[in-house]
């Protein structure tokens, strides 16, 4: 199994109040305090299957300003996702599935781009999108729990897409299985690994109380498994699957 970064913008910023404040409110953090940002998405080159774990923004889509004090700014833009995709060593027509961690246009907006690919999503986030037709396979959950996490579809040997409500009501994490190690595509489960550290959510969710319960449950995941994180906006992202870091809490 081949897992890669498809790389879109870097050298971004976030502040402590969004990353950290979901819970105890923004003005108990520190705007001052500041965590790299950045913007990837993951490929899963099963050797039978090439798997994406979402898809990034729609092509051209333009670099959001950089403004100070933002909350949030996911730095310059690298490459559309596609060009980061093809340059990765693959053809769009090779993709089988694209598994879906939530609805947002940073995860979701360069589905079009792949003409063989089945959309695996949650039934809820489908819904939130509109999405219906061959292609969408909303999740059913048949294979039961995947260890601590309650409900769990395999979708190939060694890959799983795995309920994980909060951050929106459909929200879902993918685990990869190789070489004795778990590979964690969360989406936005967190914004940084400084907030799992901290086991602090964001202020983006849907269902705080959801985001809370997913979260107890991948740190939960993580102190029991060897697991390299890898998320989305933040650059520890592709450092830790360049160096396969095992995550410590």
């Amino acid at each position: 199994m081949i897992i890669k970064a498809v790389r879109m913008f870097d050298g971004g910023f976030m502040n402590q109040p969004f990353a950290f404040g979901g819970e105890e409110g923004k003005e108990k953090f520190d705007e001052q305090i500041i965590y790299r940002s950045s913007l990837q998405n993951f490929l899963i080159d099963t050797g039978e299957e090439v798997i994406l774990v979402d898809t990034g923004f729609e092509t051209g889509m333009a670099a959001p300003a950089k403004k100070l004090g933002a909350p949030l700014y996911m730095g310059e833009k690298i490459a559309d996702f596609v060009d980061s995709f093809i340059a990765l060593g693959y053809k769009p027509e090779q993709v089988t599935k694209i598994l879906v961690t939530h609805k947002h246009p940073d995860h979701t907006g360069a589905l079009k781009y792949f003409p063989n690919a089945k959309v695996v999503i949650s039934p809820e986030d489908a819904d939130a999108m509109k999405l219906s037709g061959d292609k969408i396979v909303c999740a059913e959950y048949k294979d039961g729990a995947y260890f601590n996490f309650a409900k769990a579809d395999q979708i190939a040997k060694g890959v799983w897409f795995i309920e994980a409500k909060g951050h929106t009501k459909g929200n879902s994490i993918v685990i990869a299985e190789s070489d004795g190690l778990y590979y964690m595509m969360h989406g936005d489960v967190t914004y940084c690994d400084a907030a799992l550290k901290a086991n602090k959510l964001s202020i983006v969710f849907e269902d705080k109380d959801a985001a809370r319960q997913t979260l107890d449950n991948v740190r939960e995941f993580i102190k029991n498994h060897p697991t390299v994180y890898l998320s989305t906006h933040c650059p520890e992202g592709y450092e830790n699957l360049e160096m396969k870091r095992v995550m410590k809490l």
